[in-house]
């Protein structure tokens, strides 16, 4: 068992870490748990009732969050022509073709999110062995290959999330910072479960929504009880 630091433990030890909570007491209690100096990110984890080696109950997407995600987000653009102009425009940090690619294939790395317009992605293809495995690279399902290119950037400067179910099942995503509060935070949660439980594969049998769990950047899991998730939706 991993040892934890004095302040984890004082978090924890008036919490029962084995026990499920409704979905505001876990958020009010995972803030209240948090204890680091700087203003720690609020994920949620959850563990889907799908087999994601099959192509058809792959869960992934996106969602902006109405109060964003806090904090600021390097964007690279990639295009040519006018649209070159319209991404830095529109706020994108780094916007180009050729030259772009060949700088990442050099290494630069020095961004948070990456966007193209679908006559660019055989070109983008050449480095997604670089892009892939960070989450980095630009997807029709997502919204992030697009000739939209001014709303897609618009919407990742506003806090988008992309998410994807991994191989064991597991969904992560952000919901803000520590300091938004619990208020601004359940209602990013919404927005969150209210597109993931519509992803539901038509294939996937069983329960879809298995287990759950809140926790800032440094605090414990809270587990939360996903019977509560439904009626808090439905609320």
């Amino acid at each position: 068992m991993p040892k934890h630091g004095k302040n984890y433990r004082d978090a924890v030890k008036n919490i029962d870490l084995t026990a499920a909570y409704a979905v505001d007491e876990a958020m009010k209690m995972a803030l209240a748990a948090s204890f680091a100096k700087f203003d720690e990110t609020v994920d949620v984890a959850m563990c889907l009732g799908v087999n994601p080696k099959y192509s058809d109950q792959m869960v992934r997407g996106a969602v902006t969050l109405p109060h964003g995600l806090g904090k600021v987000v390097r964007i690279v653009a990639f295009c040519k022509g006018d649209k070159e102009a319209e991404a830095k425009a529109a706020g994108a940090d780094f916007a180009g073709a050729d030259e772009l690619i060949e700088k990442i294939k050099g290494g630069w790395l020095e961004f948070d999110k990456a966007v193209a317009t679908p006559d660019m992605m055989a070109s983008v293809g050449k480095i997604g062995k670089l892009l892939g495995p960070r989450g980095l690279m630009p997807n029709a399902k997502t919204g992030t290959v697009t000739f939209d290119i001014a709303s897609a950037i618009g919407e990742l400067k506003a806090g988008r999330v992309e998410f994807r179910v991994d191989k064991a099942g597991v969904l992560h995503a952000p919901l803000g910072k520590r300091s938004f509060g619990a208020e601004k935070l359940l209602e990013n949660f919404k927005a969150v479960m209210d597109t993931v439980m519509r992803l539901k594969p038509s294939s996937a049998k069983g329960t879809y929504l298995k287990t759950m769990a809140m926790a800032t950047t440094m605090g414990p899991g809270i587990k939360v009880d996903t019977v509560s998730i439904r009626k808090f939706l439905e609320g």
